[in-house]
């Protein structure tokens, strides 16, 4: 993947039609079978809430300090299960743990209700101590998980070896007709009641709108991928807490964009040391593509790749990609 500069890290953003990441990756994607089913689960402990857990690959205990460890936070309305495939195909190199940020997936609500980005860094900070001792790891976000991501790395570097930010939602003020949705929903009292429209709309219809707007190409969807998120779906439409979740951490959101403080988040990102991998999606409906450019130069040791024909969930609509893109990441740091 090339990059320009003295800093091996940073520079120019490449396409993956361009990289080497790409060399029979891309085209091992289309058409391929890549179902994995939903890796079980369960609540565990983290403080005073409980947080819904998945986990691949050979587990690390608290004291091995060698063997290496992933972390995958979904983006808003997504859960654990949104990194099924990735976490498959990364389970040789590291051992992953994804978890339902709460109030989401299985997860219960924030404990006295905070749905803000630094209050998610740190239960998942917390988890991070609990699973495998504080110790540094390998992190993934997509989208709000992405921004998730950047609070977590600013708030605890010393949990941070690289990132891999998937389309991360760092603040943008235009917002494009295809997402204007969204600080639309953010609006109190607007949000309340557009939420309700479209809670009482079928279940299929909703997932299938969802999909649509965060993947390129629908017809890269397993049939039984499609299933398990409309089952997933109906699991937490019987949750009362679920409509709020998404509300208030939207909220939260969009708060950042509007955050001029030294706390904003791309004044954070200046301050993460660690290896950034991001990979923003050409077709993305949500996060402009055009924001690679920016991460450039506010990253201080990022490499960043747009993916011609991918949506906002580039590690699920091209996971083969996105697990040999973080190998050589990781591989130009270990040199």
């Amino acid at each position: 993947m090339a990059t320009n500069g003295p800093n091996p890290y940073r520079g120019g953003v490449t396409t993956s039609a361009d990289s080497s990441v790409s060399t029979g990756v891309l085209g091992a994607n289309v058409g391929e079978d890549l179902y994995v089913p939903p890796f079980p689960g369960q609540l565990v402990p983290v403080g005073e809430t409980e947080l819904f857990v998945r986990t691949a690959g050979h587990k690390v205990e608290r004291g091995d300090t060698e063997s290496e460890v992933a972390v995958y936070i979904h983006g808003l309305g997504g859960s654990s299960t949104n990194w099924t495939e990735l976490m498959e195909l990364l389970s040789p190199d590291v051992y992953g743990i994804a978890m339902d940020l709460p109030g989401f997936g299985q997860s219960p609500p924030p404990h006295q209700g905070d749905y803000k980005l630094t209050a998610h860094a740190d239960i998942v900070a917390h988890l991070i101590r609990d699973q495998v001792g504080n110790r540094p790891v390998h992190i993934f976000g997509n989208s709000m998980g992405g921004a998730t991501a950047v609070q977590l790395a600013a708030r605890h570097p010393m949990l941070v070896k690289s990132m891999t930010l998937v389309s991360p939602a760092l603040p943008e003020l235009m917002p494009r007709s295809s997402n204007i949705h969204m600080p639309l929903t953010a609006i109190p009292g607007v949000g309340e009641r557009l939420m309700r429209r479209m809670m009482k709309r079928d279940v299929e219809w909703r997932v299938n709108m969802s999909m649509s707007i965060c993947y390129a190409d629908m017809s890269r969807i397993d049939p039984r991928r499609m299933a398990d998120q409309v089952a997933e779906a109906r699991e937490r439409d019987k949750l009362a807490h679920t409509a709020d979740a998404s509300l208030l951490t939207l909220r939260a959101l969009i708060s950042t964009y509007l955050d001029y403080s030294q706390g904003s988040p791309w004044k954070l990102a200046r301050g993460i040391k660690v290896p950034v991998l991001l990979i923003y999606g050409r077709d993305d409906k949500l996060v402009n593509a055009r924001a690679a450019f920016r991460a450039t130069r506010e990253f201080p040791n990022a490499r960043v790749m747009v993916v011609p024909d991918s949506g906002h969930v580039t590690q699920m609509e091209h996971p083969r990609l996105t697990a040999q893109a973080w190998r050589e990441l990781v591989e130009s740091v270990n040199r």
